[in-house]
């Protein structure tokens, strides 16, 4: 029997009042594929976050998570997702290390457990030298990095990340953005929001939200042809990248 898709969405919609956040919204993640979802800001990518992150259930619609209904079954769709909010959530106080631990203990993890994890995941972000380093001293791009060592520790099947560049430098960028695309180059899929063209590769999924809807969805070569991804970005939503 062949894998189910990390990520199934289906008839999804959702309405703030009188305001269409979300339109009828259809794809699928497959494992190991870095899919980039990239509109404009108010194009819907955090309403659509908080819908797969169980923030918002949405009316209608279904969201499966590695062939799990989080309709139905919302504990155990949830324990699949990894997240990184565009809001960092963190205690500067304690360690980087710390603050894994006390991850790991949301998810009933035992000690020793824990400690594996734990380095497993520092290791893969490169951040096993600052394990006992506070978080207040880390810089923009460390802290970063130490929240997505902190959403592997459950060893996910599908990591969510909203916007997670925002306010870092451009060498910081880069090097999540390299990071991020390792992991699923591991198996990991990864659903990235993002408004910045220079953080997708040509080998990337694309899902382009516009206006709560999918504009365009697939392969990124594929999707923009010969046209430069910032000038097909701008003819299909009128917003530069």
């Amino acid at each position: 029997m062949s894998e189910p898709p990390a990520l199934e969405v289906s008839g999804l919609s959702h309405s703030w009042g009188r305001k269409t956040a979300l339109s009828d919204l259809a794809f699928r993640l497959q494992p190991g594929r870095f899919c980039a979802l990239l509109g404009p800001n108010g194009a819907g990518k955090s309403t659509l976050m908080a819908v797969l992150t169980g923030l918002i259930r949405p009316r209608p619609g279904t969201v499966q998570i590695g062939g799990v209904d989080m309709g139905r079954t919302p504990r155990a769709a949830l324990a699949q997702i990894g997240v990184v909010f565009q809001a960092p959530t963190y205690d500067l106080d304690r360690s980087v290390a710390a603050n894994l631990h006390y991850f790991a203990a949301l998810h009933g993890l035992a000690r020793p457990e824990a400690e594996t994890r734990i380095a497993e995941a520092l290791a893969r972000l490169g951040m096993a030298a600052r394990a006992d380093e506070r978080v207040a001293r880390l810089n923009g791009g460390h802290r970063r990095r130490m929240e997505i060592a902190r959403a592997l520790i459950h060893r996910p099947r599908l990591l969510l990340l909203d916007e997670p560049t925002v306010g870092l430098d451009a060498p910081a960028r880069a090097a999540i953005t390299a990071h991020v695309h390792d992991l699923a180059a591991d198996g990991i899929a990864v659903l990235w929001a993002t408004h910045l063209v220079d953080e997708i590769r040509d080998s990337d999924d694309l899902l382009l939200l516009h206006q709560g809807r999918l504009a365009a969805r697939g392969r990124v070569d594929e999707v923009r042809g010969a046209t430069p991804l910032h000038d097909w970005f701008l003819s299909q939503t009128g917003v530069p990248a």
